[in-house]
């Protein structure tokens, strides 16, 4: 493990807020630190993986780079955002070694979420929703973090891996 994390980094620098568009919110606050903090440290990053010749990049998506849902505009466009960064980053800087992923979860149970987990009205339409019929747990995210962080992934580059129990595959 050691190995993989000397030359790999993972990403997620993101917040999210629930509003209608407006267009101070999406010039501001959520877009900067979505996108442009996810620019700006992994140019950091990459710099150095490029000296090296090699490394792994898994940014943090959402199951909102594909979809939308009401009241949640500003987050949809940033994590949009960051599903084509990551595809950008990936045709820059596979020449170099660098293998650009993101994972995009679907809806999970953590303290971000907490109050759509409380809300039973939500919860019921995300169960209904999702094939799975449930809300993530974070540690259903590992295996593909892992596998992107590993040697299994060396020919996928600029993928967006969903982790979402079916939601984006469904109608």
């Amino acid at each position: 493990m050691a190995r993989l994390i000397s030359w790999s980094t993972m990403r997620e620098c993101s917040i999210a807020r629930r509003s209608k568009i407006s267009p101070p919110m999406i010039s501001t606050g959520l877009c900067a630190i979505n996108v442009k903090g996810t620019l700006f440290t992994l140019q950091a990053v990459a710099r150095h993986m490029i000296r090296r010749g090699k490394g792994r990049i898994i940014n943090i998506a959402s199951v909102q780079t594909a979809l939308a849902r009401p009241s949640i505009a500003p987050y949809t466009a940033s994590k949009g955002a960051v599903g084509n960064l990551t595809k950008g980053m990936a045709t820059d800087w596979a020449k170099y070694g660098l293998n650009c992923n993101a994972i995009a979860p679907g809806y999970f149970n953590t303290p971000l979420n907490a109050a759509l987990v409380a809300d039973p009205e939500f919860s019921a339409w995300l169960e209904k929703r999702t094939p799975a019929g449930r809300w993530g747990e974070v540690k259903e995210l590992v295996g593909a973090c892992v596998f992107l962080a590993s040697d299994a992934s060396s020919f996928v580059n600029g993928h967006t891996l969903f982790v979402d129990g079916g939601i984006t595959a469904s109608l």
